[in-house]
């Protein structure tokens, strides 16, 4: 019997038990918010057609301690526009990162008496297209084996953001810090970023932008890690379903608008060219050393650190524009796993005196 084969008759053994035979197709969608209102409202207005047409389906925006009136503007928007029957607010007494705040709302969830068959992760500065949720859906419903599904994601402009990514190793740290044509293409199979086409594919991980998640992935797996602020979450999240036995689908049928970079201030083309925070560097260092070793996150950290001098060295020489966020390589060399052995944990959590809970 086939590797496939095992994977598809546990997954469908999973489906097969007492829980997972009620008739029970609800979704819940969860949306993380801090000082984002105004695109958490947008991306509300975007899902009123999507909820109308697949009763059952309920929205809880969390909102991690904005402070800056997040919540209430949130919640007077959804009393105002009739939204009340289907989404709500949860407020958040601590800013504990994006896998706290949607474990908040998952974990309410799963302890009501018939907790939802789907979560559909948002982000805040996503708009869904119409028939987004159903198309996710339904493919999950069709294939048992399957216990993650994601979006096409497209860029505020309206064009395609076609990828999905794989599993981060040593030979995608080194590819992704040299920067060098010929090597990105010897090393393309290795490369953490994946070309999407217009078919459904398996596929390692996917932005965390629109990711919806079967119930029983969370009953196999737990939640998510709560030790990472933001960054590498959901990456974990993918590789905990991979090693249990779930496969994670890029459904290309369900099409999500994606402002990256606007929840976070991080990433994204607009976004202005700064130091990349602490949490970044921890929330990387976190995903190699619990899932490969501190051995393997060394030789990780010393692959990108050699790759990343060497593409410094050429673009001095060819005179090339300096895109790199400042002081990256210090920052990344106080942050690695070639000086500091422990786990890091979520520092947010720590500083409010919360504990990090999940895996």
């Amino acid at each position: 019997m086939s590797a496939r084969r095992d994977v598809q008759d546990g997954a469908s053994a999973r489906r097969e038990g007492p829980a997972a035979t009620r008739a029970n197709r609800d979704v819940r969608v969860v949306i993380v918010n801090y000082r984002t209102a105004k695109l958490a409202i947008d991306c509300l207005a975007s899902l009123a057609d999507e909820v109308a047409q697949r009763p059952g389906t309920r929205v809880v925006v969390v909102d991690n301690a904005s402070g800056d009136g997040s919540a209430e503007a949130i919640a007077q928007a959804i009393g105002e526009r009739g939204w009340s029957a289907w989404a709500g607010v949860l407020p958040s007494a601590v800013n504990g990162g994006f896998a706290y705040g949607n474990n908040l709302a998952v974990r309410a969830a799963l302890a009501e008496p018939e907790p939802p068959a789907w979560f559909w992760m948002l982000n805040p500065d996503t708009r869904v297209d119409p028939g987004a949720l159903g198309a996710l859906v339904d493919f999950a419903e069709a294939h048992a084996e399957v216990g993650i599904v994601g979006s096409a994601l497209e860029n505020d402009d309206g064009s395609a953001w076609p990828y999905a990514f794989r599993f981060p190793t040593v030979w995608s740290e080194f590819e992704g810090g040299a920067r060098f044509g010929p090597l990105s293409r010897l090393l393309r199979s290795r490369s953490v970023l994946r070309p999407m086409g217009d078919r459904p594919v398996a596929v390692d991980w996917m932005p965390g932008a629109s990711m919806m998640v079967r119930r029983e992935v969370f009953d196999a797996i737990g939640l998510m890690d709560e030790g990472y602020f933001l960054y590498y979450e959901e990456t974990d999240f993918f590789l905990q379903a991979h090693r249990a036995g779930w496969q994670s689908w890029y459904v290309p049928a369900s099409r999500v608008m994606h402002i990256a970079g606007a929840s976070t201030g991080v990433t994204g083309e607009k976004v202005m060219k700064k130091r990349m925070p602490a949490y970044w560097f921890e929330s990387r260092r976190r995903y190699f050393v619990k899932n490969h070793g501190r051995a393997y996150a060394m030789l990780v950290d010393a692959a990108w650190l050699v790759a990343h001098l060497s593409w410094r060295a050429r673009r001095a020489l060819q005179r090339k524009p300096d895109t790199d966020p400042p002081r990256l390589a210090a920052d990344f060399v106080s942050h690695s796993a070639l000086l500091h052995g422990g786990l890091p944990g979520n520092a947010a959590l720590t500083a409010a005196g919360a504990p990090a809970r999940g895996r």
